[in-house]
């Protein structure tokens, strides 16, 4: 993973474990409990589910590099896919379009790494999506749908993706 995404992941759970600690200590706390230990109870839960998000986004990440490193003969196609504008389902997940143009002499398909991410950076999904069977010559399309709900102004990147 580049660096840069990295910087980003641990930023948006750094954002995360803010945003839980602070909402916890605005729920009060109960009679045998001080403030000082609700919010440091807070903080330890709150760590603890950035720490298994960002394990989450990492697997994701990772499973999408052994998806398209299996595939056999791919070429580096990047400058051959194009995606379309980030739109919000109606289940709540993000999806975009993505156009594959085969500039080879056969038919060929397109294993396509999109990352999801906020638009003040942070790496937020990652999905690999196939374009099969393009004609020589022609475009194709697919669309890649995120794997989870994700919320504010969601960009997407082309992170790899192989001609085969």
């Amino acid at each position: 993973m580049p660096a840069h995404r990295t910087r980003r992941a641990t930023g948006t759970a750094l954002a995360a474990v803010t945003a839980l600690t602070l909402a916890a200590g605005l729920t009060g706390c109960s009679d045998d409990s001080t403030p000082e230990s609700v919010v440091s109870d807070a903080a330890s839960a709150a760590s603890s589910l950035a720490s298994k998000a960002g394990d989450v986004l990492a697997s994701a990440t990772a499973e999408a590099g052994h998806k398209l490193d299996e595939v056999k003969g791919g070429v580096d196609a990047k400058g051959d896919v194009q995606l379309g504008k980030p739109a919000t389902g109606s289940d709540g997940r993000t999806t975009v379009e993505v156009t594959a143009a085969n500039t080879d002499g056969k038919t060929r398909s397109f294993a396509v790494q999109v990352d999801f991410e906020q638009s003040g950076g942070g790496l937020l999904d990652v999905v690999v999506v196939t374009v099969p069977d393009v004609a020589a010559g022609r475009t194709g399309k697919a669309t890649a749908r995120s794997t989870r709900k994700l919320s504010g102004d969601v960009k997407t990147y082309v992170g790899r993706a192989l001609r085969y």
